[in-house]
Parts: C-alpha cells; structure tokens; sequence
C-alpha cells in the first residue's frame, strides 16, 4: 500500500491534535470537520479498506470506538453522534487508510445522510444470506 496522509500522521510528520494512542489505533481530531469533536480513529496498520484489515486491528479499533464514542459525547455535550467507515472511492473514501469517523450530531448541524431505501425481495434474501454464510463458513 502506498504512503497516505495517515501514515504520515501516525509517524509524526504531520502534525495533529492526538486524542487516543496504543499499539494498534490512533485517532484525532479531523481538520476539516462536520461538528465539533469530529474524531478520525484509525488503525496503526495500513490497510486500504476494512476487508483488507487484518483480525486484530479490527479488534483494537472496536475495543476503542466505543469508549472514544463517550469521550466524545461526554466533552461536546452532544448525544447523537454517527460513527462512519467508507470502503473505495465510490463509496466516498478519501483516504485509502481504513479510518472510522466519530461525527458528533448536534441540532442542524453534523452528517447529513441521503439513504435511498430499496425492499428486499424474500427469494433474492434467502439466496444472498445462504451465500454470505457460506462464504463465512470456508474463511
């Protein structure tokens, strides 16, 4: 994987206002945020997207979320809050480091979603889940 702004950030070439550190995950405060107390947590290691993020990376990061999550909450004041993860460009990953945003909602203000709901046909259902169980059942 190439060199990412994350890296670099994680190394200490560019600066950052550090909110949380260990052996597997760092996260700060986003530079350009959508709310007050707008976290990026991001793994140590570099990977490009979730499914190419090794086992216990994944594990650090959701040790972390959701104590992170109160940190936030608990310093902005602000309940909601919506926690974020983009996989490629297409699905509005801006950085190709698997990164999870902590994005306090605060009253007009924060992420705003645009989710076009579908339905899920019942036989297109009972063949996807078979399929995804499968695939979980050989690895």
């Amino acid at each position: 994987m190439s060199e990412t702004v994350f890296t670099k950030i994680i190394r200490g070439e560019i600066p950052c206002h550090r909110v949380f550190e260990d052996e597997r995950v760092f996260a700060f405060l986003d530079i350009a945020p959508l709310a007050p107390g707008h976290v990026l947590v991001v793994p140590k290691e570099p990977a490009p997207t979730l499914d190419a993020l090794s086992e216990e990376s994944a594990a650090a990061i959701g040790r972390v979320l959701p104590r992170i999550a109160r940190a936030v909450v608990a310093v902005t004041g602000t309940r909601d809050f919506n926690v974020l993860q983009n996989n490629g460009a297409a699905a509005h990953q801006a950085v190709p480091h698997v990164h999870f945003h902590i994005i306090p909602k605060p009253a007009g203000g924060g992420l705003g979603i645009d989710w076009p709901s579908g339905r899920l046909d019942g036989d297109e259902g009972r063949r996807l889940a078979a399929e995804i169980s499968a695939r979980l059942a050989t690895g």
